[in-house]
């Protein structure tokens, strides 16, 4: 029986001090009792000497320093794991709450588990399709690897991350495939949106949802994406099955880092967000790849909504160095109406050139891929000259590209938020597109693949 404590000796907001405690530790998970009988949930975030510094996961109303009592449970927070997460909805600390029974767990995992041990990692080079063309053909997903998405606020980054969830695969392999959603700090609406787009397709049956709402304390906002990575290194290391995560938003994710940090007094890094930022973010994505010896793997796409659209923050910054590139979304591109709003230019993918050719995905991946990037970077070039010096400035050659400039983005780029393309149509989309130039202009593309598809589509 846990030993209980009466030396509250403050209450401040989510924080709590318990003086004169004994073999508490870090991280530990416990509870408070109130004089009525109910009980909070609480964990410890620091240990000096004697006293504990203690964060409520629920509101701390009520409290009554006199006659409150403290009880540590001796461990860590810990997720029940078991193959019927599956089609389940979870809150933020694992516990559902979709009207289903209760889980009942094959195995306890502790949520604060490993980075995958870089000598134990398998390099990422198996295709994901994911339905998306600017995502399959030109920044393409391999399996084990971490590519975020970079939005803004008022983007539909929740349309692409519920379209790629439903649509996505690993070709080739009857191995199971499942998805473990995390959504952190988001409205009612949006997890209605999430939950009805999942359960309408039927891809709620091989999904493991995670939902924190955006009332939800900041401290189980913490606790979320470490959830969803355990069941999935459950599902993947365990069950062989290949696993997408999604995380969404890892800004919100940030500002719950920040909003602790700042309860803790701790000393402020850039934007006032703590010091150690980049090594927690590590602790996440890091989580994500493949093992050897393991069948099953994990691929991660954290989705964050930059602040102020500035690359240059320290959330998208960060990100981008522990992860393997990044899908940006554009907001010129969605007051055009295209959807998804992906600008494929700044966009990229690193593990890309691992993941396609001849047997992956078709041996005229690559070539196309560098051709539909160089055409398009040259239309966008034509298409600024035509603002500054008139239609008349161009050459026959350069209205040609800026015409191609137009089709990609309306044709490829733009294909809606219900449409799922095979490998295949995307990359005769692109030879399509790229039949509106001259055959002299595609230098990147190998003759044979030109014979073989120039002009055919």
């Amino acid at each position: 029986m846990p030993k209980e404590y009466r030396t509250i000796e403050e209450v401040a907001g989510p924080l709590m001090l318990v003086r004169g405690v004994e073999n508490v530790a870090y991280n530990e998970l416990g509870e408070i009792e109130l004089a009525s009988g109910e009980t909070r949930r609480c964990k410890v975030l620091e240990i000096d000497g004697q006293n504990a510094l203690v964060q409520l996961f629920e509101s701390s109303t009520g409290i009554n320093v006199e006659s409150s009592k403290v009880r540590f449970w001796g461990r860590s927070m810990e997720l029940g794991v078991s193959e019927d997460m599956l089609s389940r909805v979870f809150d933020g600390l694992g516990r559902p709450i979709d009207g289903g029974p209760e889980i009942l767990p094959d195995q306890r995992r502790d949520i604060n588990g490993l980075p995958i041990n870089p000598a134990a990692r398998t390099y990422p080079e198996e295709f994901i399709q994911t339905g998306v063309s600017a995502i399959d053909g030109l920044n393409t997903l391999v399996r084990g690897q971490k590519l975020p998405i970079f939005s803004a606020s008022g983007l539909p980054h929740a349309n692409l991350a519920a379209q790629i969830a439903r649509q996505a695969k690993v070709r080739g392999t009857t191995e199971p495939f499942a998805v473990v959603f995390a959504a952190m700090g988001i409205t009612f609406e949006e997890s209605n949106f999430f939950v009805n787009s999942f359960r309408e397709s039927g891809a709620l049956d091989r999904t493991v949802l995670f939902v924190n709402l955006a009332d939800d304390p900041a401290v189980e906002r913490i606790a979320t994406p470490r959830m969803a990575l355990t069941a999935a290194e459950y599902l993947a290391f365990e069950k062989n099955m290949h696993v997408l995560v999604i995380l969404t938003d890892i800004t919100n994710y940030a500002d719950a880092l920040r909003e602790i940090s700042a309860a803790r007094k701790e000393v402020p890094g850039r934007r006032g967000y703590p010091g150690y930022m980049y090594t927690d973010l590590a602790s996440l994505y890091e989580r994500a790849g493949r093992q050897k010896g393991k069948n099953g793997s994990i691929t991660m796409i954290p989705i964050l909504t930059m602040p102020e659209d500035d690359k240059t923050h320290p959330i998208p910054d960060l990100t981008g160095y522990i992860t393997e590139g990044q899908i940006i979304l554009s907001r010129e591109l969605y007051r055009k109406n295209i959807a998804p709003p992906i600008d494929v230019l700044p966009s990229l993918s690193r593990l890309k050139d691992k993941g396609i050719g001849d047997g992956k995905t078709r041996a005229d991946h690559s070539g196309t891929m560098n051709q539909l990037f160089a055409a398009y970077a040259r239309g966008k070039e034509a298409k600024e000259l035509t603002v500054v010096l008139g239609e008349a400035a161009l050459t026959e050659i350069d209205k040609l590209y800026a015409k191609f400039a137009d089709a990609f983005e309306k044709e490829y780029v733009s294909q809606g938020y219900e449409t799922n393309r095979s490998i295949e149509e995307t990359l005769d989309l692109g030879w399509k597109l790229l039949s509106i130039l001259p055959r002299s202009e595609l230098k990147r593309i190998k003759d044979e693949d030109l014979d073989r598809y120039y002009g055919k589509t």
